[in-house]
């Protein structure tokens, strides 16, 4: 069915840090906005919500996730159908002043907690955190990570947040990310 014949609104909240927020992106698109794109274009009329908030951790998110998507996705009703993607956890593993910011499993529990609570309420989904250019957390992020390997091995990525400021990528970086999450059957299934 056409994005004009259906009602159906497909509320998409994108809660987590500057990865969400497209820090870098000279489109101010991120992958967010892109992948709401890729709906679009083939039909869907979506929502999107960007609440991605730089230098957030998981402890931030957990603070912050449920009053900001139910203002906007609740009550649903017949013609909203509310969805809630996460992204966040490379701000957990910074250290400052000698200490993590967020214990692995402190990271761990909040993630879980966090993403089980949401689908409580409606579907929701987890992505990332992502690869940077700092060696030494590569291994603590890839541990809480379901996208890291493939951006890994991104050299639009890799490239892009070695040219930058080693965390964030360009549109290109940014669009390999919004592709991988977009063939996810996870994602592809919120739109059969």
């Amino acid at each position: 069915m056409g994005a004009e014949s259906d009602p159906t609104d497909i509320r998409i909240c994108f809660i987590g840090d500057s990865l969400v927020n497209g820090v870098g992106d000279p489109e101010y698109l991120g992958w967010t906005g892109r992948i709401c794109a890729y709906a679009r274009r083939k039909g869907h009329y979506v929502t999107h919500y960007n609440l991605g908030v730089r230098g957030h951790t998981s402890a931030d998110i957990a603070s912050r996730w449920r009053d900001e998507a139910g203002r906007r996705l609740y009550p649903p009703n017949s013609t909203i159908e509310p969805r809630i993607v996460f992204s966040f956890g490379t701000n957990d593993t910074l250290v400052i002043g000698g200490q993590r910011r967020v214990s692995f499993e402190q990271s761990v529990g909040n993630t879980s907690r966090i993403v089980s609570e949401a689908r409580t309420l409606c579907p929701a989904l987890m992505v990332g955190p992502s690869p940077i250019s700092d060696e030494i957390r590569q291994d603590e992020i890839k541990a809480l990570s379901d996208v890291f390997d493939r951006l890994l091995a991104s050299e639009a990525w890799m490239g892009e947040i070695a040219v930058g400021d080693g965390a964030h990528p360009g549109a290109n970086g940014y669009n390999a990310l919004a592709r991988i999450v977009h063939d996810w059957s996870g994602w592809l299934s919120w739109f059969d």
